[in-house]
């Protein structure tokens, strides 16, 4: 996936102090999305993600998770993530979102925001729904819905009840990580507390389709594009047209 309008780079800080590295594009507007990153934090490929929604008119701002573990420093391609995600709690990441929130809001004037995960943010964009006051919306891509032993995350449908913001969810088909049955549990949750919410499955998509693989799964990751844009444009998850018309594919 290519980026678009032109980016720019921060270190900020959390609530505890804490500073960590943001990527900010701009655009016109009220629109605006944080985005939470899988659990490689700040790849460069939420670096063209944030310029590319900033092309289709909402700034966006994407952040990296291990700035109390790893620092604020730029890393190597060959970083290892994984005992960092392992020392990552929903308490220090919700400020990490709060504070990237506020320095979006500051830095572009966005007045609508909505929080946008994969996989790993994923979830973290399910929970913030819950979690983050006055957000227009979350969208979580493959995010998981069931718990790992030994892990300190909630799961989305047990707290649905205290989400407030719609909820957009777009998940693979063929995920064996996240069953239809997860999706459905979530989408009764969701129904149940009467939150506003749209499930999209993509029969024989895999996990990170959109974020690993969009070249092999072009036509999903368009359709999973212009859901998005709609959603960000009416507030409404339900909506998914008119914005591919006006800003393209995805690839």
């Amino acid at each position: 996936m290519s980026g678009g309008a032109g980016g720019e780079e921060a270190n900020i800080a959390s609530a505890d102090g804490t500073k960590f590295r943001t990527y900010l594009a701009r655009a016109s507007g009220d629109r605006g999305v944080v985005i939470c990153p899988d659990v490689r934090g700040l790849h460069p490929f939420y670096e063209e993600l944030a310029e590319r929604f900033a092309s289709a008119g909402v700034s966006a701002i994407a952040f990296d998770y291990f700035g109390r573990t790893a620092g604020a420093a730029p890393r190597p391609p060959d970083f290892d993530f994984t005992p960092h995600v392992r020392q990552t709690t929903p308490k220090g990441v919700f400020a990490d979102i709060a504070a990237s929130r506020d320095h979006l809001e500051k830095r572009s004037g966005s007045r609508r925001t909505f929080v946008l995960g994969f996989c790993f943010g994923g979830r973290i964009a399910f929970l913030s729904s819950a979690e983050q006051p006055g957000l227009a919306g979350v969208v979580g891509f493959y995010g998981r819905l069931g718990r790992r032993e030994g892990e300190t995350w909630a799961v989305p449908a047990d707290e649905a009840k205290r989400m407030r913001a719609p909820v957009l969810g777009l998940f693979g088909g063929a995920d064996p990580g996240i069953p239809p049955t997860d999706v459905a549990a979530f989408d009764e949750a969701l129904a149940a507390a009467k939150v506003k919410r749209h499930l999209e499955s993509y029969p024989g998509a895999p996990h990170s389709f959109f974020d690993r693989s969009f070249d092999e799964h072009k036509r999903e990751c368009d359709d999973a594009w212009r859901r998005v844009l709609a959603f960000m444009r009416t507030g409404d998850p339900r909506t998914a047209s008119g914005d591919m018309d006006r800003v393209g594919s995805v690839g």
